[in-house]
Formats: C-alpha cells, structure tokens, sequence
C-alpha cells in the first residue's frame, strides 16, 4: 500500500511540474530548440524524485506517463486561453 501511494503521488508531482511545461511548449515553434526544453527540462528533477522515494526504474513508465499527461493538459490550457484551434 505505502508503495501505491508513492507511485500515486510521484504521478501526480509529475503532472503538476508537466503542466506550466506543456503551456509554455504550446507557445513555441514546433521542434524548436525552446520546444525541446520545455518537454525534456523536468526529467531530471522527476528522476531525482524516484530515486528519493526509493522507487526502482520499473516505475519509470508511471512518472513517463504523469510527465505526458501534463504536457498535454498544460498544451491543452494555453490553446483554450489562447482561443486556438
């Protein structure tokens, strides 16, 4: 169960940096090099987090898929406060 709540909230600490990312993104030029920054600039610190919370690399693909999430929400706020597409 501890475990669970862990993955549960390493998910959720994801999502939360993910989404002002995914916004800012939007707002770039597609694969441009601030593009790049802005998807890949929270790996580290949902790396760092994992290892702290004594998560093993079999947990990767729930921080992957929290890091994705947010991105996409945060794309989908800056289009809906943008009136895009």
């Amino acid at each position: 169960m501890h475990t669970a709540i862990q993955v549960v909230a390493l998910m959720l600490m994801a999502i939360a940096v993910n989404i002002p990312m995914g916004y800012q993104r939007q707002g770039s030029r597609k694969f441009s090099p601030a593009w790049w920054f802005y998807i890949h600039i929270s790996i580290p610190f949902i790396i760092y987090a994992r290892i702290k919370t004594g998560l093993g690399i079999q947990f990767m693909p729930f921080t992957l898929a929290g890091a994705v999430a947010g991105q996409v929400l945060g794309g989908r706020w800056y289009r809906k406060r943008n009136h895009i597409g």
